[in-house]
């Protein structure tokens, strides 16, 4: 099967955020079984460079029709850890991409609206007709109803879209420009409840609305975030959209790189260690201890890895460090805020418990150093107020640690409470999980946890190593979305 993969991100070249991995996973698992998948992406000027190999002219002076006019662009293709990435590069005033940033500019609706109708004039183009377009969150809503409403009728009416969607928060809400920019025009048309108008103001449109309404099928990244977008406040104000649509939207569960999350083969880790060989993982916690300063002691070590912000449960973070200080345990926090306010709150904790030799707080993000914290620590807390997937928790297991993790999203589908869950026999439990987002409730689930480390040691090594059997790799989701691929193929 062809498939070509169209996405603002992919890790490691353009990463702000788990979409990069996801798209970078699933490209790499389809080819491993045999599947020609390519990826169209932006050329940021603050991409990783020196991850691309044989970076060449794929495509001079690409003409992409804009507000009446056009905008000439400059193809490039080479390869990144293996992928086949064409990058586009618009030769305009504007400037879209050569900003030192991926998101955040006021214009971002336009930017990755004439992404999208780069990226559709390139397969154009260059005679490109894959059997499946795979498009990722508001940034790429826009292409399968450009394919829909124009495309099709230039010769690519056999061309079916898969619609993933991420994080259902950011929507990309714009206005009727977006439709004279790209040349759908007719806000007639467009502004209508069926199709992009958004939900709740009916002067905007909603990208995001338009990539579920007219892709082939959508979907999000875990099955229990599929639902909690339909029937709770997650799904941001789209639930009736997706009501709408539910024949076409279901769940898969994001994977993990094992090639890069692994302690069999982990070279940013000390020692490597597997399931069978849990001594090497108490040289890790050794060697976490010494290089944060943290006390040699045989208390266990709680982390948190992640971002600072109100999806992330920061209120609960911050509980988190005390508590554990309090029942006898060692914290480590890796994370960056994403608000002056919390950086600001974090850095104060950091200046107050500097001198404590049971915690350390690191502000900011350290890839080698979150290797060494999932090898050394003993459990991870992932309080999350939202998780569309989560990748926190599925690393831990990998690494043999023990998750406490709020019943949200992917963080509800992976992890199964050791003393409480229904639908798994006890030697298939691996964490500890709580609901609600007080206080008491983590503190109910922390207790649990450091209560079976200091009082039935055995019984926490076998809990370990349940969390430790499970496959999250891309293996499972690979196989979902061919199954997709394939129903859509042929409608």
């Amino acid at each position: 099967m062809y498939i070509v993969q169209i996405a603002s991100e992919c890790a490691p070249v353009i990463k702000a955020g788990g979409l990069g991995d996801v798209v970078y996973g699933l490209s790499r698992e389809l080819e491993n079984r045999g599947h020609c998948v390519e990826l169209i992406l932006p050329m940021y000027d603050c991409m990783r460079y020196d991850h691309i190999w044989g970076l060449h002219d794929a495509y001079r002076d690409l003409g992409v029709p804009w507000y009446g006019g056009e905008i000439k662009c400059d193809v490039f293709c080479g390869w990144v850890h293996g992928r086949l990435c064409f990058f586009i590069q618009p030769k305009s005033q504007d400037q879209f991409f050569n900003r030192g940033y991926v998101y955040g500019g006021e214009d971002d609706p336009m930017r990755f609206a004439f992404f999208s109708k780069a990226a559709m004039e390139f397969l154009l183009k260059s005679n490109k007709r894959p059997d499946i377009i795979h498009c990722h969150d508001w940034q790429t809503g826009l292409v399968p109803v450009m394919l829909y409403e124009m495309y099709q009728y230039y010769g690519m009416e056999r061309q079916r879209v898969c619609y993933t969607i991420h994080n259902f928060r950011h929507q990309g809400i714009c206005g009727n420009d977006i439709l004279m920019a790209t040349g759908l025009n007719r806000p007639e048309h467009y502004f209508h409840y069926d199709r992009l108008q958004d939900n709740f103001n009916p002067f905007a449109l909603n990208l995001m609305k338009g990539g579920i309404v007219y892709s082939n099928y959508v979907n999000t990244v875990s099955p229990h975030h599929a639902w909690e977008a339909r029937y709770t406040d997650v799904g941001y104000g789209l639930g009736h959209t997706l009501e709408i649509h539910q024949g076409k939207f279901g769940g898969i569960l994001n994977g993990v790189d094992y090639n890069l999350w692994n302690p069999e083969s982990d070279t940013y880790i000390p020692c490597q260690y597997d399931i069978g060989n849990l001594k090497n993982k108490a040289e890790n916690k050794k060697a976490l201890r010494e290089r944060l300063l943290l006390q040699e002691s045989d208390k266990p070590i709680i982390a948190y890895i992640g971002r600072l912000d109100d999806q992330k449960g920061v209120h609960l973070v911050h509980h988190a460090i005390y508590y554990a200080l309090n029942r006898n345990a060692q914290f480590v926090l890796l994370g960056s805020a994403t608000s002056a306010d919390v950086n600001s709150r974090f850095w104060h904790e950091k200046h107050f418990l500097n001198n404590n030799p049971d915690v350390h707080i690191e502000i900011g993000f350290n890839e080698e150093l979150a290797h060494l914290i999932y090898a050394g620590a003993d459990m991870v807390v992932v309080p999350s107020n939202f998780e569309p997937c989560g990748l926190t928790q599925l690393i831990s297991l990998k690494y043999g640690t023990v998750p406490i993790v709020r019943g949200v999203g992917g963080l509800l589908s992976t992890v199964f409470d050791r003393d409480h869950d229904q639908n798994h026999a006890p030697e298939k439990r691996n964490g500890y999980v709580f609901y609600q987002t007080d206080n008491h409730a983590l503190e109910s689930a922390m207790e649990r946890a450091i209560g079976l480390y200091y009082e039935y040691p055995k019984e926490f090594e076998q809990l370990v190593q349940q969390g430790m059997e499970y496959d999250y790799s891309w293996k499972t989701a690979a196989t979902q979305y061919l199954s997709i691929y394939e129903h859509v193929r042929f409608k």
